[in-house]
């Protein structure tokens, strides 16, 4: 089970010429576990996944792998999507046989399965890798929206834990009405209209920002929950966080934060990141 209420969605570090940058990737998760971060989410969102191939895939969770004191103190949460289901598969059955603590599982870009085709292929993955499985809803990134049935379907199988985006609130209303768990979760992708989705039933994060202040996001995320009141003070903090993150393209800013930091996260791969040429 996985029980954090916030992951970190990192972004994958990359070098100059845009190739893979394995411990630059694990250095920032090093300096967030550091930081007090119990879970991360590796080659998940952040719109770099599907630059990523399978063999790089690999070699991540083989960097991660070698990282004793990560993998076992940290949940770590690791994308599981692809084009081909085929790939998908062959990267489940890879993290089957680590202590890799979960997975994200998202649907192909662009191809836009039925509904069916896409519950076997959910199926299909989460036998492989055996591990708790958070279903992710991006239609904006991929084209292809999961129904209510479907997510509804795929809630009655113990090792989907939950759903990162599920839709607008009278989609969760409607899904929180058809299901008859208690323990299943709504994670927000990011922290922009956060309160609101909160209002909505969402109960986790899988934050953006808080890959530079994950203190103070995790609190301001902890408030929300408990209903508690935000101070001004921590309002104006929230908010040039906010700022500094998701004016322009977050990725490309947040990479250029982290390296300035002394942490290389290097570039993105383009077009991502072009306007800084």
């Amino acid at each position: 089970m996985l029980t954090e209420k916030v992951h970190i969605a990192v972004p994958t570090a990359f070098f100059e010429d845009e190739s893979l940058n394995i411990q630059g990737t694990i250095s920032h998760i090093r300096d967030l576990y550091k930081q007090g971060v119990k879970s991360v989410l590796v080659s998940g969102t952040t719109g770099e996944q599907h630059s990523l191939n399978l063999q790089e895939k690999i070699e991540i969770i083989n960097g991660l792998e070698l990282e004793e004191e990560l993998i076992s103190n940290m949940e770590i949460i690791f994308g599981v999507a692809s084009t081909r289901q085929k790939e998908a598969e062959e990267l489940a059955e890879k993290i089957r046989h680590t202590k890799i603590s979960g997975i994200m599982l998202g649907y192909p870009p662009y191809v836009i399965p039925t509904q069916e085709e896409a519950f076997v292929y959910t199926k299909r993955i989460m036998n492989l890798s055996n591990k708790p499985t958070i279903l992710y809803n991006n239609p904006k990134r991929t084209g292809f929206d999961l129904s209510e049935k479907s997510i509804i379907q795929l809630s009655k199988i113990d090792l989907v834990v939950g759903i990162k985006d599920a839709g607008n609130k009278e989609k969760v209303e409607r899904i929180k009405n058809g299901m008859n768990r208690n323990d299943f979760y709504f994670y927000a992708g990011g922290e922009v209209d956060l309160e609101e989705k909160v209002l909505h039933g969402y109960g986790r994060l899988s934050s953006i920002a808080g890959n530079i202040s994950p203190i103070e996001i995790s609190q301001w995320f902890q408030k929300m929950l408990m209903k508690q009141k935000v101070s001004e003070q921590e309002s104006k903090k929230i908010e040039n966080i906010m700022e500094q993150v998701y004016q322009g393209n977050a990725i490309v800013n947040l990479k250029k934060i982290i390296n300035h930091k002394g942490i290389s996260l290097g570039i993105c791969r383009s077009p991502i990141g072009n306007i800084l040429d």
